[in-house]
């Protein structure tokens, strides 16, 4: 019996200490002093909570490839804003307008993003609440 309890105890002890990926406030991640505009192709799009995100490959003016991650708003508030699961796809051309994170210089929080036909959408950034 004792060694069942033992067991539990250290499960869950491990499992509280082990590192989560937390829901952090913006300021805590992102530097509202770096604001950041780039535009690429779509390579990859994850609908999940708390925040969707999606990723962009970038031609540098050096010519260098360089990967983007963009945490979007939680995939609720998206749907009520108009987007879909569909809305990106890989391979399609955007153009994007946010703020970088404090300490990778490719990602960033999204605070709108640029269609190819030219729709411009509000990415439900945590910056700021209301549509630029």
């Amino acid at each position: 019996m004792h060694i069942r309890l033992l067991a539990g105890v250290t499960i869950v002890a491990l499992a509280a200490a082990a590192p989560a990926r937390g829901h952090h406030s913006f300021a805590a991640e992102y530097d509202a002093a770096k604001p950041v505009s780039v535009s690429g192709t779509v390579t990859r799009i994850e609908w999940t909570n708390p925040h969707a995100r999606f990723y962009v490959d970038v031609k540098e003016a050096s010519g260098v490839v360089s990967s983007f991650e963009f945490e979007l708003g939680s995939p609720n508030s998206l749907m009520r804003r108009g987007w879909s699961r569909n809305s990106l796809k890989p391979g399609d051309a955007v153009s994007i307008e946010g703020f970088l994170a404090r300490r990778d210089p490719h990602v960033a929080n999204a605070r709108s993003v640029t269609l190819a036909d030219g729709k411009k959408v509000f990415a439900g950034s945590s910056f700021d609440t209301q549509a630029p």
